[in-house]
């Protein structure tokens, strides 16, 4: 594959329309169906271009037992019912990040594998064998089913970056193991290029990596920094935009570390509120960039508008 645009061009929104059930999006192919839903934003920050990429959107029911637990029926409807959602089903978006630091293109998390992530790079003019860096924020499947394509490495020129202790504990896993099994064909063939992130260490200029553990052993956030401007990639901290931040004590089943997330949400939401750092969180509704704000004990999630422009 060769880059389509020159790596330092303006990354450029396109439109796509997402297919059906993990909805991995493709490109509108007509007029008169269904309105084309943009795969990609990208935001400014800085000297820093920032785009999210839509992989894929599916709907899932139970979304009590995924997102309230500890929750009261009651509760949890009335917290439903006060954001304009459903009690009963929850949309899903999965999103990775592309972070052009200048020297280098860096991409956060890889999809679920099902196509949406190139059919994302493909729409901003960006082949996946011009991106330099591929950081796993942690090791869930739908972060790094992206990773393989047909058995070839899909980002073939990339150097890798994560937490020692989240590879560790998934390499470890015995045989049968769904996510294990998925990082040791996906990720252990990449072990050569490799490097592994603790809490403060660089990826790139201006990128950061900070603790966030609880939803996997070695779960990690980014923040951004560039021209006096910060944003924060919260990845897998807050899994849903209402309830996971209006209540983080609410348990959430993908949580390994039920009370370690928790106090992560808490740690993380509530620096963002203070400061006023723009978020983008790998599951909040597309384009997935947002502010947080504290009301009472919990927070707002306010998603973005024409800031970043």
């Amino acid at each position: 594959m060769t880059l389509k645009l020159t790596r330092r061009a303006a990354i450029a929104s396109a439109a796509a329309l997402p297919a059906a059930a993990i909805a991995t999006p493709s490109l509108a192919a007509s007029h008169g169906g269904k309105a084309a839903t943009p795969v990609a934003r990208t935001f400014k920050l800085g000297d820093m271009t920032v785009t999210t990429l839509l992989d894929g959107s599916v709907m899932r029911d139970d979304a009590q037992e995924i997102f309230g637990g500890g929750a009261s029926d009651e509760d949890f409807k009335r917290v439903s019912e006060e954001n304009f959602i459903p009690a009963d089903s929850a949309q899903f978006f999965f999103t990775p990040t592309l972070v052009d630091a200048g020297g280098e293109l860096v991409l956060f998390d890889t999809g679920l594998g099902q196509g949406g992530i190139v059919t994302a790079l493909d729409a901003v003019g960006v082949s996946p064998d011009a991106i330099d860096v591929v950081v796993l924020t942690h090791m869930h499947p739908d972060h790094i089913g992206g990773m393989m394509t047909e058995g070839a490495p899909t980002f073939a020129n990339a150097r890798y970056v994560t937490a020692s202790n989240e590879y560790d504990f998934w390499a470890k896993a015995d045989e049968g193991n769904r996510v294990g099994d998925m990082v040791k064909a996906n990720v252990t063939p990449m072990a050569e290029k490799m490097s592994f992130i603790e809490d403060g260490g660089s990826v790139a200029s201006g990128i950061t990596a900070k603790a966030a553990f609880g939803h996997t052993p070695g779960h990690m956030v980014y923040l951004l920094d560039s021209g006096g401007q910060q944003l924060v990639l919260t990845a897998d901290l807050a899994n849903h935009y209402v309830w996971s931040f209006a209540h983080p004590e609410w348990e959430v089943t993908f949580d390994m570390d039920k009370a370690a997330a928790t106090q992560s949400r808490r740690d993380v939401l509530g620096m963002l509120a203070a400061d006023r750092v723009p978020m983008i969180g790998y599951h909040m509704p597309f384009p997935a960039a947002g502010f947080v704000e504290q009301r009472g004990d919990g927070f707002r999630f306010v998603p973005v508008s024409y800031q970043m422009l």
